[in-house]
Parts: C-alpha cells; sequence; structure tokens
C-alpha cells in the first residue's frame, strides 16, 4: 500500500512539473514591435521617394534618348532613300554611257566602210587619212580638207559620231557624279545607323537599370508595409479574442448549446476529406507536444484558438486567397454550417457567450468522438477535449 502511495505521489508531482514547464512563446507583438515596424517602413519609403526623384530624372534622360534614336532613324530612312536614288542613277548612266559606247563604235564602224569605199572608188589614201589619225571630231572636221568628196553620207556619218562622242563623255561624267552621290549616300546611312544604334543600346541599358531599380524598391518596401501590417493585424486579432474571452468568464446563464436561429455561413466548402484529416492531424501534433497558448500566436512554437485552426489548415495545403488568418467569430462566417449531428473530423467549433456571431470568444477543430482539438487558454494551454467542456457551444459546425 504505501509502496503504491509513493508511485502515485511521484506520478503527480511528475504530471505536474510536466505540464508547468511549457516552452518560452513570444507573446502578441506589442505597440514597440509595432511602432518599429513603421519606422522601418518609414525609411524604406523615404528611400523609395528619393530614388523615385532619380527614377523621374532618368525617364527623361530615356525620353531625350528615345527622340535621339527616332531622329537617327529619320536620318537612316533618308540615307536610305537617297542610296535609292543614287543607285538608279548610277544605272542609268551606266546605261546610257554602253549605249552611247556602243554608238561611237557604230560610226567607225561606217566612217572606215565610207573611207574604205571612198578609196575603191578612186580616192587617195592621203585624203582618208586624217580621217582615221583624228583624235575626235572636231579635229576631223579642221584638219580635212578633202571631207566634200565624201558626199553627203560621209558629212552625215561625221556628224553622227561627233554628236555621239559628245553624249558618251556627257553620259561618262553623269555616271561619275551619280556613283560619288551614292558613296557619300552610302556613308552617312552607316553614320546614321551607329547613331541609332548607339542611342538604342544607351536606351535598353537605361530601361534595365530603371527596371532593376524599381523592382527592388518596391519588394522591400512591400516587404516592410507587410511586416507591419501582419505585427498591426495579429495584435488586433488577439486584442479582440482575448477581449471576448475576458468577457465570456463573467457572463452567467450562458447555454451550454445555443438554439438555432438560423444562421447562415458559406455555401461551398474548399477542402477535401483528406485535407480535413491533415488539420486534424497537424493539430493533434501540436496538443501532444505541449505548446503553449500565447494571445495572438499561430505558430510554430505557440498558438491561440483561432491561430491553431488558421495554421492546421495552411499545413493542410490551403493559403491566400482560400484561407486566411481571422478571429473566432470571422470564421463562422468563413465556413459552411453542419448540424452538430453531422459534424465530421475537421470541421469547426464555435463558442458564444450569448448564442449569437459577434459573441463568439472560442474556436476548436472537432476530432470525432464528441472530442476536439483547441488551443483552451494562457492558463491551461493546448488540450483535447469534450466539446462540451466549454459552455456556450453554437449549434452548428463550420466545415472549412
Amino acid at each position: 500500500m504505501q509502496r503504491r502511495k509513493r508511485l502515485l505521489s511521484l506520478a503527480i508531482i511528475a504530471g505536474l512539473t510536466f505540464s508547468t514547464s511549457p516552452a518560452i512563446a513570444k507573446p502578441k507583438p506589442t505597440l514597440a514591435e509595432i511602432e518599429a515596424a513603421k519606422q522601418a517602413e518609414a525609411v524604406k519609403k523615404a528611400a523609395a521617394d528619393a530614388a523615385a526623384k532619380k527614377l523621374a530624372a532618368a525617364n527623361m534622360t530615356l525620353k531625350q534618348l528615345t527622340a535621339k534614336s527616332n531622329a537617327a532613324r529619320a536620318l537612316y530612312v533618308k540615307a536610305q532613300q537617297e542610296l535609292a536614288i543614287a543607285t538608279s542613277q548610277a544605272a542609268a548612266a551606266a546605261k546610257h554611257a554602253a549605249e552611247t559606247a556602243a554608238a561611237v563604235q557604230e560610226a567607225h564602224r561606217i566612217i572606215g566602210k565610207l573611207a574604205a569605199n571612198a578609196y575603191i572608188l578612186g580616192g587617195n589614201m592621203s585624203d582618208i587619212q586624217p580621217l582615221l589619225s583624228a583624235n575626235g571630231p572636231q579635229e576631223l572636221v579642221d584638219q580635212l580638207s578633202t571631207l566634200n568628196t565624201l558626199g553627203a553620207r560621209n558629212t552625215t556619218a561625221l556628224e553622227r559620231y561627233k554628236a555621239a562622242e559628245i553624249i558618251a563623255k556627257a553620259a561618262k561624267q553623269k555616271a561619275d557624279d551619280a556613283k560619288a552621290i551614292q558613296v557619300t549616300a552610302t556613308a552617312k546611312v552607316a553614320a546614321a545607323k551607329k547613331v541609332a544604334d548607339d542611342a538604342q543600346a544607351l536606351q535598353k541599358k537605361e530601361v534595365d537599370k530603371l527596371q532593376a531599380v524599381q523592382n527592388k524598391l518596391m519588394q522591400e518596401l512591400a516587404s516592410a508595409r507587410n511586416v507591419r501590417v501582419t505585427l498591426e493585424q495579429q495584435r488586433q486579432l488577439a486584442l479582440l479574442e482575448e477581449s471576448q474571452a475576458t468577457i465570456a468568464t463573467t457572463v452567467i446563464n450562458q447555454a451550454k448549446v445555443w438554439p438555432d436561429i438560423g444562421f447562415k455561413g458559406r455555401s461551398t466548402i474548399r477542402t477535401t476529406e483528406a485535407q480535413r484529416a491533415i488539420a486534424v492531424a497537424f493539430a493533434k501534433k501540436q496538443v501532444q507536444a505541449r505548446k503553449p497558448y500565447v494571445w495572438g500566436a499561430q505558430g510554430p512554437n505557440s498558438f491561440d484558438c483561432s491561430g491553431l485552426v488558421y495554421a492546421a489548415y495552411k499545413a493542410a495545403g490551403l493559403d491566400w486567397p482560400n484561407w486566411d488568418r481571422l478571429n473566432a467569430a470571422l470564421y463562422a462566417g468563413y465556413t459552411k454550417h453542419v448540424a452538430l449531428t453531422e459534424l465530421q473530423p475537421g470541421d469547426l467549433l464555435f463558442y458564444s457567450y450569448k448564442g449569437t456571431i459577434s459573441t463568439i470568444h472560442h474556436i476548436t477543430i472537432y476530432a470525432g468522438g464528441g472530442m476536439m482539438w483547441e488551443a483552451n487558454s494562457t492558463k491551461v494551454g493546448l488540450i483535447y477535449s469534450s466539446i462540451y467542456s466549454v459552455k456556450g457551444l453554437m449549434p452548428f459546425g463550420g466545415r472549412v
């Protein structure tokens, strides 16, 4: 008997020791922490504003580079047009030169034939020697004293020869001029294209730089703002639930289960049976690990009642926008209502001190068999308990 009493005493002592040594948990965010987060956000905002001025100046530079690029492109198009015209003119001049050269050759052939005919018909070779050795039509006209002896046909042929040679020389000069214009236009095209390419490269470099700066600043500012909002939200949720729970302890004559007066929730659910099983397993693991209850906490080291619900279903794969960190009362409208007789593991249970949605102060996860996993209070911690162990059970469960 004494041995049994001693073993019982040791068990009680061990149990008390185990239950009173929870892990050190971080309390709900303090005003000082929120103020520090605001100051950090303000610093990021100031940096973003300063960078915005640089960004505006860089945008002005970007506009100038764009104008420069557009002007260079316009010159490029103009030079291309000039090149096309010069190329066309050179081709026409070359064709004309070829035609006139052929005409000169034809004139030489005719004159040679006329000279040969004159000789055959009795002319003197000395008469046609100037014709064959003359440097040009004008010299031929000046030197020949026997031109009239060749007859009208000879005179016509010589005049044609003289005209063809003049035209050929003019065509050759025109072709050379067109070629020079073509070379100048080509050089202008190359210079204009280089200016356009340089301006475009500078423009792209500036755009890339601006984009990188903008992305970095936006990420930093969003991160700082998110930290501040999260801390404020956690504190507000914790204060609200703390206030509701405190009031609940002072309200007398609370019903064990409130009557159903037609509360409505969502019309659909977002989870599968497998996901609900994961949420239940998560809650069970936190309870068995004897995690402490801390207002505003949602894990991993501590939880309050709605924080445990949020973390359990986040572990099951739900996240924004299908799942969010709310307080106990809001989860009542964020889930599909099911009768208490139809509860399934993973459904949420709600407790109110007046039987209304606005006075819900506690939320738990149904474990099955009339039991639940809950983050009960700072004094009790996380426990496995009967769904009727807390007064004020709402007449419905919430299926996520």
